[in-house]
């Protein structure tokens, strides 16, 4: 499994939404209402994690693995302050916050990545975020630890020496 692969699997997902699926371009490119976000979290949640997990059952345990650490690593690199105030939330909800993100597919993701505007308040995916690590579990047993973590403040790259999560950054000079 390698990254264009990861995507092409969250987009062929999303295929299960049909026109629902439409606005995700609107989102990506900040002309979408939170309202209407809000609406695609409830296809994601209800339409596409089911979809995306009967794709995953289908692979091998290394295949399956190679998602889980390419969803792994995408999460931990947009484990940023800045993009944690935008869509707000404790650790475990900046957490499912980007499991939204990454659930909403490349677009989205890389969006956010270089402009956390266009990231929305407390949008959520808490599935998205461990679901292949629990399909690898329940298939093939332990996961061997990767050495990152999709845990909130996990990466130090994105974060204040001194943050907590929840806590607005430091923007002082």
């Amino acid at each position: 499994m390698d990254e264009n692969g990861f995507w092409a699997m969250i987009e062929a997902a999303w295929g299960v939404a049909g026109s629902k699926a439409q606005p995700r371009q609107r989102l990506s490119e900040g002309k979408l209402s939170e309202g209407r976000a809000y609406a695609l979290q409830e296809v994601l949640e209800e339409e596409v994690v089911p979809a995306l997990l009967e794709r995953l059952d289908a692979l091998s345990a290394d295949e399956l693995l190679g998602f889980d650490r390419i969803l792994e690593r995408k999460l931990y690199d947009i484990d940023r302050a800045d993009i944690q105030e935008r869509t707000d939330g404790s650790d475990d909800g900046f957490l499912y916050c980007r499991g939204f993100i990454v659930g909403m597919g490349r677009a989205y993701y890389e969006a956010v990545r270089a402009n956390p505007d266009r990231a929305i308040t407390d949008a959520e995916c808490e599935q998205m975020c461990y679901l292949s690590w629990h399909l690898y579990h329940d298939k093939f047993g332990d996961m061997t630890p990767s050495g990152i973590s999709r845990e909130t403040c996990s990466n130090p790259a994105g974060w204040p020496p001194d943050a907590e999560p929840g806590a607005a950054p430091d923007t002082a000079g």
